[in-house]
């Protein structure tokens, strides 16, 4: 009788998907708030997420990926409507 072998989830690979999640969501939040205050710091965890690799790695791109995009969608917002960059 064999049983399959599961396999675990490392702790630092679910540590990268959190910070992957949170950097999508920061990155979000900037667009509408203040971009130029947070989403350099969401792209820093976007790329340490993406460092760190593992099961998430696909999730973390696509965090590297979005907090870019937000940051030039929310810098040109924040430009056109005469908000404040920071």
């Amino acid at each position: 009788m064999s049983v399959p072998r599961v396999d675990r989830v490392q702790p630092s690979e679910a540590i990268a998907g959190l910070m992957a999640s949170a950097a999508i969501f920061a990155a979000l939040v900037a667009v509408a708030y203040r971009p130029m205050r947070i989403a350099p710091f969401a792209l820093l965890i976007a790329l340490i997420a993406a460092g760190m690799g593992g099961r998430h790695s696909r999730l973390a791109a696509f965090a590297v990926f979005v907090t870019a995009a937000s940051w030039v969608v929310g810098m040109t917002f924040a430009v056109i409507t005469d908000n404040p960059l920071y």
